[in-house]
This record gives structure tokens, C-alpha cells and sequence, in this order.
């Protein structure tokens, strides 16, 4: 099995297999597969434990995928497995973390992969390129755009020297640089390359698979964000039915599509409806990955910005206050999903007339937004339209003046 395989989820496999997987897994090493200890004859092997903890993570269940994915990398390290076993071991972890929030000890766990690939393998193995996917993915979850576009570009030109621009195993790099494109506020050619992309999936993949339908979210995100919100709504609608028919209608993987259809909801003022797929979406996401998940504190940061829209401050303060708070915790300051939670918190103070609160806010979101990305940037813009807010609303008064200082 090479490393393309190794290293990817398991999407397109039913619900039926995975179970027969876990349950011949469990025969043939005498596990339980849930990460207690082992009481069969025969010990399990570090593939046989990157397998199952692969079964869980496709489906999203991160603790007992990290459990057996640390089993492997310790079985792995005490019994001097092969190089290419502990760089698998470390590879996967990392891609658990990355998918747990554990951003900084993904990023560790990819770097020692990297290393140990970059001394098994020559320069321009594609094994390297899908590794540096997973680390460019941790970089983009870290607000570091600019090194997350370095990495993808270095894996990019790795696979073009052994794949033609459109051969299908370039798809999946051009829908991770579509990705970063969009939050780097380049939406034109973000869409371009989300063309390339579908055109290969969709031909290989076929319209109703797993994986596509993932990259249609991807796409009606990225029309929620020119406007286009007609086109968004029909093809979530379209990507969630086949999320549906995999996951079930309550998996906590949805959370991504609810989200962008919440903020569809919210453009066309059904804030019921908006409030409804939130809740949800937290409720899940909160039972599943934890509170101090970063998705938990994106779905707080969208509900906050909800009940502000729809002017209930009452409902804001404390969404918007817990949302900063755990997005700080698990992401940090430098980051821009940080930084517009703080632009929704600065929002509510100057309609509750907390001027001096609001502005302190707007300079340090402004001032974090400018540094990951430039002055010119979409979320830049749209705290300085709080602060123009602040100063129509606040008129003459002393803060306002300091402001504009």
C-alpha cells in the first residue's frame, strides 16, 4: 500500500466495511480495538493499530483514533520497527491531532515524519508531497497562511515532477490550494482551481461520492462568501444529502456543511432557521470533540454574530465572551478566526456603549488581521466597518477621540 493510500480517510468505504474491518481486526490480534489492553495470544502489529485507529477517524471518533495511533508510534519505537513504519506512525498522528484541534503537537509529529521521509525517500517523492498537505493544513489551522502557502507550493511542484498539471492525483492539491486561497480572500482564482479539481473528481470520484461532496461544501462556502447565496444553498443541499447517506443526519461531521448553510440562513434573515443548525452543531460538536474544540469556538463565534444580526444582545454577550475565550485557548491570539470573534465582541460593546471596550478590541483584531494577511484582506475590511460603526455611534466622546488618534 503506498503512502497516497495510507495516509488518506477511508470516505469511500460504507459503514458495513469499516465493522468488518474492526471485527477481523479484533479476531486476528485478540483486541478490543478501543484502545484498552490487549488479551489476545497474539500482540497486535503497528499497521494493525494505524488501521483501526484509520477505521475511527474516518468516522470521526478522534480520541480512540489518537489512542491507537499512540500505541502504534510507542510499539513502533520499543521494538526498532523500520523507518518507514515509525515515519507512517508519526505521519498519522499528526493528521489525528490536526483533526483533534492539537495543533502545535501535529505539528511536531509531521515535522518528525518529514524528516525521517526526507532521509528514506529522494527529494521529489510523492510520498513528501502528501506530507506536506497534512502539515500545510496544520499551518492554515495555525493562522500561519503564509507558510501554510510555502508548503503546499513546495508539495505542488513535487508531484509535477512526476504527474502532468491534470492528472487526478493533483486533484486533492488543488482543492487544498483552492481552500487557501479563500482565506487568504482570493476568490477568483480560488474558484478556478476548484474547477480543475472537480473536473478530475468528478470523473474519477463520480458526483455522489463522499469525497466530492466534501469539495462542494468547500465550493458553496466560498459562494457564501461572494454572495452567491442561491448557488451556495443548492449544492449544500446537494453535498449534505450524500454526508447524510454516510454519516447520518446528527454526525458531528456535518458541523462544517451546517455552518455554511447557518450563514446562508442568516443572509436571508431566517435567523430561526440559522439558530436551529447552530445549536445543533454545537450540541454535537461539544459532545463529541470537547468544549475547547476550535470548532466549538467557530460555531460559538457564528452564533454570536447571529443574535447580533438579529439584535438579541442579551443572547450575545455571553456566546460571544465564551467563544473568544476558547478559541484563544486552543488557537491563540495570532489567528484570524480569533480576531473575528473579537470583531463580533466589539460589535456588541458599542451597541451595549462600551466604547473604549469595543475600540480596544477593534485595534487588536485589526492589527492581527494585518499581520496574517494584509490591509486589503476581507476580514481587515470588515473591522473597519466596526469601527467606522464605533465612531458614528460613539459621536464626540473622549474614546472616539483617541480612536481616531
Amino acid at each position: 500500500m503506498n503512502q497516497k493510500n495510507e495516509t488518506s480517510l477511508l470516505t469511500n468505504k460504507s459503514k458495513t466495511l469499516f465493522i468488518v474491518l474492526v471485527l477481523g481486526l479484533v479476531l486476528l490480534t485478540g483486541s478490543t480495538a478501543n484502545g484498552q489492553p490487549w488479551q489476545g495470544k497474539k500482540s497486535p502489529s503497528c499497521k494493525a493499530l494505524r488501521s483501526m485507529a484509520r477505521v475511527y477517524l474516518a468516522f470521526g471518533d478522534y480520541t480512540k483514533a489518537s489512542t491507537l495511533a499512540e500505541q502504534a508510534l510507542t510499539l513502533a519505537r520499543t521494538t526498532e520497527a523500520s523507518d518507514s513504519e515509525l515515519c507512517l506512525c508519526l505521519i498519522d498522528l499528526a493528521y489525528i491531532y490536526d483533526n483533534q484541534g492539537r495543533l502545535s503537537e501535529a505539528e511536531r509529529m509531521c515535522d518528525l515524519g518529514l524528516q525521517l521521509q526526507e532521509k528514506i525517500y529522494y527529494p521529489k517523492h510523492p510520498y513528501i508531497a502528501y506530507t506536506l498537505r497534512i502539515l500545510s493544513s496544520i499551518y492554515q489551522g495555525q493562522g500561519r497562511y503564509r507558510d501554510a502557502r510555502l508548503v503546499l507550493e513546495r508539495a505542488i511542484a513535487i508531484m509535477l515532477d512526476s504527474h502532468s498539471a491534470d492528472d487526478k492525483a493533483m486533484a486533492s492539491f488543488k482543492v487544498d490550494f483552492a481552500k487557501l486561497l479563500v482565506a487568504q480572500g482570493n476568490f477568483a482564482d480560488a474558484q478556478s482551481y476548484y474547477k480543475q479539481a472537480l473536473a478530475s473528481i468528478n470523473s474519477s470520484y463520480g458526483p455522489n461520492h463522499l469525497y466530492t461532496a466534501g469539495v462542494n461544501c468547500d465550493v458553496a462556502r466560498l459562494y457564501l462568501l461572494q454572495g452567491r447565496y442561491a448557488e451556495a444553498e443548492s449544492l449544500i443541499n446537494q453535498a449534505l444529502a450524500i454526508q447524510e447517506k454516510t454519516y447520518g443526519q446528527d454526525s458531528h461531521l456535518l458541523a462544517p456543511a451546517w455552518l455554511t448553510m447557518a450563514k446562508i440562513y442568516q443572509a436571508k434573515k431566517d435567523y430561526a432557521q440559522a439558530e436551529k443548525l447552530l445549536q445543533k452543531a454545537l450540541l454535537v460538536v461539544q459532545k463529541k470533540c470537547g468544549c475547547e474544540h476550535p470548532l466549538t469556538g467557530r460555531i460559538l463565534s457564528s452564533l454570536g454574530q447571529l443574535y447580533i444580526a438579529s439584535e438579541r444582545y442579551d443572547k450575545a454577550e455571553s456566546v460571544c465572551q465564551q467563544a473568544v475565550k476558547v478559541l484563544e485557548s486552543s488557537l491563540g491570539t495570532e489567528n484570524d478566526y480569533t480576531a473575528k470573534a473579537l470583531n463580533n465582541l466589539a460589535r456588541l460593546y458599542i451597541h451595549q456603549g462600551k466604547y473604549s471596550e469595543a475600540q480596544n478590541l477593534c485595534l487588536t483584531a485589526r492589527n492581527t488581521l494585518v499581520r496574517i494577511f494584509d490591509q486589503n484582506h476581507p476580514n481587515v475590511t470588515e473591522v473597519l466597518a466596526t469601527m467606522a460603526q464605533l465612531r458614528q455611534k460613539a459621536g464626540n466622546i473622549l474614546e472616539v477621540a483617541q480612536l481616531q488618534q
